[in-house]
């Protein structure tokens, strides 16, 4: 009994030793300090907020890129579809273009949330990062801003659709649809669906230059994102 149970904690010690090994060799070399990791991947992150968060605050940031640009909620697209068929295109355009403009309203918003969200990462958040998949970073950010961003997103999307008409155009669209014969009329809370879709095409653009940093050694335009990205490599 006694030899079996040797035998176990010598078993037990080997796989602990070999978990310990794989721990140690994830952790920096190469005189990477856990500073230095910390503050790559912060880096990271700003420059992900920095170009492509403002590239979302622009006129058609959203409207024009395939990306992120809000369609219909699957209740309107009927109404979307059929304003065409009956050459109201136009019409539609309009329709989409102001849920789009409140977005690029709304985002305005969040790079202050981002920026305390980034203050907050610690050697234990980057490491888990950088050895996460391509979006691990976008997914800590998510995880942190996603409640704030929301209560930031919704108000200033409100108030954008009464700015900018969208309340009237929607009336106008929707009560044309709901007079046309044989259709089910239509009623749906666009403010909650275009703040959720805003929301989606933030991290979205963030995960696009995180997955850039992580895989082209050319996009890593400093010394210490070279050297921390290079560690997962």
């Amino acid at each position: 009994m006694k030899k079996k149970i040797a035998i176990l904690i010598i078993a037990f010690n080997l796989v602990a030793c070999a978990e310990l090994q794989h721990v140690v060799n994830q952790l920096p070399q190469g005189g990477i300090s856990n500073a230095d990791m910390a503050s790559g991947l912060r880096q990271a992150l700003h420059f992900g907020i920095d170009k492509q968060v403002t590239k979302l605050t622009q006129k058609d940031g959203f409207f024009k890129n395939e990306l992120v640009k809000i369609l219909l909620p699957e209740e309107l697209q009927k109404v979307d579809k059929t304003l065409r068929d009956i050459g109201l295109g136009k019409l539609a355009d309009e329709g989409l273009k102001v849920l789009n403009r409140a977005a690029e309203d709304a985002v305005k918003e969040a790079t202050p949330i981002f920026i305390d969200a980034v203050k907050g990462i610690t050697f234990a958040d980057a490491k888990n990062i950088l050895l996460g998949n391509d979006n691990a970073a976008t997914a800590y950010l998510s995880s942190k801003t996603e409640t704030a961003l929301y209560a930031k997103f919704n108000p200033v999307i409100k108030n954008s659709f009464s700015k900018v008409g969208a309340d009237s155009i929607w009336k106008n669209l929707i009560t044309k649809y709901n007079n046309l014969p044989f259709t089910k009329d239509v009623n749906t809370d666009l403010t909650d669906y275009v703040t959720k879709e805003a929301l989606n095409g933030v991290y979205t653009m963030i995960a696009q230059e995180e997955k850039e940093i992580r895989t082209k050694a050319s996009s890593r335009t400093t010394d210490l994102l070279k050297k921390v990205f290079a560690l997962q490599d």
